[in-house]
């Protein structure tokens, strides 16, 4: 029955998204080709071949239009381009472009759906495929969701080719030789005999031919630089304090501001005195903003010590003051009111619960900062006929059109400078910062100003990951698990994010039980059930969303259950496994740490987690010593397979800096209230990993997967259960609830 009741929910969800991407907009809508942006305002002699490469008389331009978030997808994608291109990709420059439908992002929108990712069917499939037509026809433009490699890898070197055959097109055109006859190297098209024509000199030629359809990608054997080391184009200028990032740009002319905010989030403003603050040295103006009131100053410092000086009457938010409070409203939601989804039903649990022990345990996450390295920032120069923008941001069409609204320009007068962010963690993936910006730039025509959050606005007006809890219950016999029940419960992100930047989209919420639902475990009787809680603090994305929480919980009790069957952790999660891949990794996993055979010794021990998050399957072995200071980890062994790997080197840092992220956090940190403001309001109280905490880490990438999938956040979900479980079996205590720290020591 509750089988029926999911194929029902989901078969709602895909007549309607059947409508709206195939009858709504129909197949010629689909089929039509998106305009190239590149061909505005193109000068003679240059050539903008497809939407992602542009060859002038002065050098070339590859389009990079995923925003470089720490992540080092910039230079990922100008190695796609640049490998069928046959060029250096440190010749060119990168370029993130304006926003533009021919930038829309597929994946992210095709895995919305609610099915796992490793689920492949006929139903699946389509409706995967129908919300990539809607994202094409929409031209959702997002980075996030570990998704820019899985959806442009293909695109990005088709339009190298292109542009590769095209420039051969002229060349033979030029010269008289065949296409087939001439080959590239190094930026140039070579002729039989050995004279060489750079791309620069036949961009003017080429611009004047229809682009070359029919062309082929080049083996993997041919490869120069994908799937090797290759040193990320951003490594010289980041060793270097040479990297210019959002926060940096400097305009002649600038003013300075920041802005002060309700402590409580989302509260208003019942009325203000400025003059204290307009009293003092380089003050320009105190002008009102969303959510509270900026200063306009000389520097950034005036500022700062300016908006500290106004007196505000702030009103208290519509939500619980306190994080004790906060609670309760969550417990309270584990009711059939606030059901969401039960997307994972298989078997009878209630009759496996019913002739069992029945093993229960609850499980509680909190709320978390974003808190990158980088404040908010974004910098504006809004005048009569046009508004520029500078800014780091992962949402640059939701950017544009905010400028939009608020100044009443037309699209093509926005101008976006998307530069790279110095960190983001999902943060980036709301613009709240931006249009604060535009406000206050929109007060004085003319002059470009840099507006910057304090550390503290930033962590106390973040959009923080939302506290969420789980219930587990489970039966065991015959050394197996046998009935797995989760209740997931958690305001929904989903809800809070989409209400912020469009509109919420109708079906269950899947990111309340990501990380769960979508396990490839057969377990006999297995059921996962979402509830939305209310809506508290305004929430947003964070590393791994959903799974960051939900992975913690359905690994933990699982690792419960197995301890109480008396089975093998490794073994029965191997047993229980349904995927291939899945099951490849865990083996490796096991092969990697010795896990079969290794005698670890006396104070120590060793953990294990599996997750399939964005499509890719990742599991974690960990190993702690119990020292008279506390926990110290010692090792930590990752396998993931996430199909072909383009650029390994970073590939590898994805997996070790996900894991880093998803450890410190587990360990030390928490966002908790009073009165409805934050108290942890820098990194002093918000502490993450420390160096000298930093273990040991092996990592093997399978490659064996049919798709192409990220790495940016796969390796953070299965961090804090390996940890927990690391930490029982080397203490005898079980940890249900972050931070760590509360109820242990690291050394």
């Amino acid at each position: 029955m509750g089988r029926a009741r999911t194929i029902a929910r989901r078969s709602f969800l895909i007549g309607s998204a059947a409508i709206l991407g195939g009858v709504a907009f129909g197949a010629y809508f689909v089929s039509r080709p998106i305009a190239n942006p590149l061909l505005d305002g193109l000068a003679q002699g240059e050539a903008a071949l497809t939407p992602f490469v542009k060859i002038t008389p002065q050098g070339i331009t590859l389009i990079v239009p995923r925003a470089d978030v720490g992540q080092g997808i910039a230079s990922t994608q100008a190695m796609l381009i640049a490998e069928e291109l046959d060029i250096d990709p440190a010749t060119a420059t990168l370029d993130p472009g304006q926003p533009h439908q021919a930038y829309f992002n597929g994946v992210i929108v095709g895995e919305s759906m609610p099915f796992p990712a490793w689920e492949h069917g006929a139903v699946a499939n389509t409706m995967r495929d129908v919300m990539r037509n809607v994202a094409r026809l929409t031209g959702s433009q997002f980075t996030g969701g570990s998704s820019s490699v899985a959806d442009l890898h293909e695109t990005l070197r088709l339009a190298g080719a292109t542009a590769r055959e095209t420039l051969k097109a002229a060349a033979s055109a030029r010269t008289g030789v065949q296409r087939a006859d001439l080959r590239t190297k190094a930026g140039q098209v070579v002729l039989p005999d050995g004279t060489r024509i750079p791309y620069t000199e036949l961009a003017g030629e080429a611009a004047a031919i229809a682009p070359v359809a029919d062309v082929t990608l080049r083996p993997a054997s041919d490869w120069t630089r994908l799937g090797k080391p290759y040193q990320r184009l951003d490594i010289v200028a980041k060793s270097t304090g040479t990297q210019d990032y959002g926060i940096d740009v400097v305009l002649p002319g600038m003013l300075h501001a920041t802005v002060r905010a309700n402590p409580g989030r989302g509260g208003a403003m019942a009325g203000y005195n400025a003059d204290a603050a307009l009293a003092m040295q380089g003050v320009r103006a105190v002008v009102a903003v969303n959510e509270g009131l900026a200063v306009i100053a000389d520097n950034t410092w005036f500022a700062f010590q300016a908006a500290q000086a106004l007196e505000v009457d702030w009103l208290p938010p519509d939500h619980p003051a306190s994080s004790a409070e906060m609670w309760q409203a969550l417990s309270a939601a584990r009711t059939d009111a606030f059901r969401n989804s039960r997307l994972r039903d298989d078997g009878d649990v209630e009759a496996a619960l019913a002739g069992a022990t029945v093993i229960e345990a609850e499980y509680r996450t909190p709320f978390l900062a974003h808190a990158a390295l980088e404040p908010l920032s974004a910098t504006v120069l809004v005048e009569a006929d046009s508004v520029q923008i500078w800014t780091a941001t992962q949402i640059p069409a939701v950017v544009r059109d905010a400028a939009v609204a608020l100044t009443g320009l037309d699209p093509s007068q926005v101008t976006l400078h998307a530069l790279p962010a110095g960190g983001s963690f999902g943060r980036r993936l709301d613009h709240d910062y931006v249009v604060q910006a535009i406000q206050i730039a929109a007060t004085m025509p003319g002059t470009p100003i840099k507006t910057t959050w304090s550390r503290e606005e930033d962590m106390t007006h973040d959009y923080p990951r939302p506290l969420h809890m789980a219930v587990g219950r489970g039966a065991v016999g015959n050394g197996r698990v046998l009935a797995y029940d989760l209740d997931s419960v958690s305001p929904s992100l989903i809800s809070s994010w989409f209400g912020r930047i469009s509109s919420v989209p109708p079906g269950p919420d899947t990111m309340l039980v990501w990380g769960a639902f979508d396990q490839p475990y057969a377990i006999p009787n297995y059921r996962v059930t979402g509830y939305a809680a209310p809506q508290m603090i305004p929430v947003g994305s964070w590393r791994s969303p959903g799974a960051c929480s939900n992975t913690f919980f359905h690994e933990s009790f699982l690792s419960e259950l197995i301890h109480a069957a008396g089975a093998d952790p490794l073994e029965e999660r191997l047993r229980l496994i349904a995927d291939p891949d899945s099951r490849r990794v865990l083996e490796a996993v096991g092969e990697m740490a010795n896990w079969a055979g290794a005698d670890i010794g006396p104070g120590r021990g060793r953990g294990i987690a599996f997750a399939h998050t964005h499509g890719v399957p990742v599991a974690e072995v960990l190993d702690v010593t119990l020292t008279e200071r506390g926990i110290r980890i010692d090792e930590v062994w990752i396998a993931a397979d996430c199909g072909t790997v383009f650029d390994p080197a970073n590939a590898e840092a994805q997996l070790t800096g996900a894991a880093i992220f998803g450890l410190g956090h587990a360990m030390n940190c928490e966002l908790t209230y009073e009165n409805h403001a934050v108290l942890q309001t820098n990194f002093d109280a918000f502490e993450g990993m420390r160096l000298h905490q930093t273990p040991r880490f092996h990592t093997q990438l399978l490659g064996r997967a049919e798709r192409v999938r990220g790495l940016g956040e796969p390796a953070t979900a299965p961090a804090a259960p390996a940890l927990a479980d690391a930490i029982f079996a080397a203490t005898g205590r079980r940890l249900r609830e972050m931070p760590f720290s509360k109820f242990i020591s690291f050394a």
